[in-house]
C-alpha cells in the first residue's frame, strides 16, 4: 500500500492505481515521489510539483546523482518544517506567488560550490552536505554547538523569514528591539566580532545559544528554532497520549503532566511547564541509551521571555491559506 501526504487537510491518503480521490478530487503523486517525496498534487494541476517541491527555487542539476540524493534526504527535513508550519497556521507563500514569498535554493558544497547557509529576502539557502552525517557532525565539533541538524537548519533559517514578514508594525518592533537587540546595527561586523572573540562573558545568563550572541537577528531565528522544537515535541508526546503521573514520580512533581497534541491556546509559561518535565524525561531516555541529552539547553528567564514574544507572535500570526 503506497501512502500519499495531502497538505490542504494534513493527512495521508491511499494512492490506488496512480490516485487518491480526496473529497471527490483526484490528486496525484507529485513529480518527486521516487526521490522520497510523499506530497500529492491535484491532478488537474498544470504546474506538476507538489506545494512542498515547488518552493524549490534552485535544485541540483539532474546529472549530479550525489546532490540528488542529498536532495532526497534534505527534503524529508523541508516538509516536517512545513508540516509543522501549517499546524501553526503561519502563512507561506510561495515564491513566485509574492515578493514576499517563501522559497528554498537547495545547493550542494560537494558539487564544487561554496554554499553558505542563510536567508535574503523570503529565499532560504541549504548545503545538502548537511544530510551527512559525519560532515555535519563534524562541523559541530569545530564550532562546538551541543545541537546541529538539518532540521534545526531549517527552524533557525525559517525564523529569519518570519521576523522579516511579521515583525512589521512599530509596537512589534519595538518590543522586539527591547528583547533582542538593535537589528540595524552592522551584521558584518558582528560575524567578525563573534568568530574573532566568541561569545562575551555570561552570555548564558541571556542567551538561549552562544550563536544567539552574534546579532539580534540571530537571538530571534535562535529563539524561534527553540519555540518549534519545544513545541512540535510537546505535540508530538501529545498525540502519543504521553503522560507523566505525579503519584508514581516519587515526588519530583505533584501533578499530572499531560502532553497536549497543540498549545496554540497555552500561555508560554504552561508550555514551558510541561516542557520542564517531559524534556527531562526525554534527556533521561537519551541517556539510557548511551547518547547525550535530546535538549543540552537551559532556559533562562530573559530567555523565556524571548520564547513567550515569539509564542504570541505565532498565535497570533494573519494565516493565509496555502494551495
Amino acid at each position: 500500500m503506497r501512502l500519499g501526504f495531502h497538505h490542504p487537510s494534513l493527512t495521508f491518503h491511499e494512492v490506488v492505481d496512480g490516485v487518491a480521490v480526496i473529497n471527490g478530487t483526484r490528486w496525484v503523486p507529485g513529480c518527486r515521489w521516487d526521490w522520497k517525496c510523499n506530497w500529492l498534487l491535484a491532478e488537474d494541476d498544470q504546474r506538476a510539483r507538489c506545494f512542498s517541491c515547488r518552493l524549490n527555487r534552485t535544485v541540483p542539476a539532474a546529472d549530479d546523482t550525489i546532490a540528488q540524493e542529498k536532495l532526497a534526504d534534505t527534503g524529508i527535513a523541508k516538509r516536517r518544517l512545513l508540516v509543522q508550519l501549517m499546524e501553526l497556521g503561519l502563512p507561506i507563500v510561495p515564491w513566485d506567488e509574492s515578493d514576499s514569498g517563501l522559497g528554498f535554493d537547495m545547493r550542494s558544497s560537494f558539487s564544487g560550490e561554496k554554499v553558505i547557509i542563510g536567508h535574503a529576502n523570503g529565499i532560504i539557502t541549504m548545503d545538502l552536505a548537511e544530510s551527512l552525517d559525519d560532515h555535519r557532525e563534524r562541523l559541530r565539533v569545530v564550532l562546538g554547538e551541543p545541537y546541529r541538524t538539518m532540521l534545526g537548519h531549517f527552524r533557525h533559517e525559517v525564523g529569519h523569514y518570519y521576523q522579516w514578514i511579521l515583525v512589521t508594525d512599530d509596537p512589534l518592533l519595538s518590543e522586539c528591539r527591547e528583547l533582542f537587540g538593535d537589528e540595524r546595527q552592522s551584521y558584518s561586523d558582528a560575524i567578525d566580532r563573534h568568530y574573532r572573540l566568541g561569545p562575551p562573558d555570561g552570555w548564558e545568563e541571556r542567551f538561549i545559544s552562544s550563536y544567539a550572541t552574534m546579532h539580534p537577528w540571530e537571538d530571534f531565528a535562535e529563539t524561534w528554532s527553540h519555540y518549534l522544537h519545544i513545541t512540535s515535541t510537546l505535540s508530538t508526546a501529545g498525540k502519543g497520549a504521553v503522560r507523566l503521573e505525579a503519584s508514581r514520580s516519587r515526588g519530583l512533581f505533584v501533578e499530572d503532566i499531560i502532553a497536549r497534541a497543540d498549545y496554540s491556546d497555552a500561555t508560554i509559561e504552561e508550555i514551558l511547564a510541561d516542557w520542564k518535565w517531559l524534556s527531562l524525561l526525554f534527556n533521561r531516555v537519551n541517556r539510557a541509551m548511551g547518547k547525550d541529552d535530546l535538549y543540552p539547553f537551559i532556559l533562562v528567564e530573559p530567555v523565556v521571555r524571548k520564547l513567550g514574544f515569539v509564542h504570541r507572535l505565532v498565535t497570533g500570526a494573519d494565516a493565509r491559506q496555502v494551495s
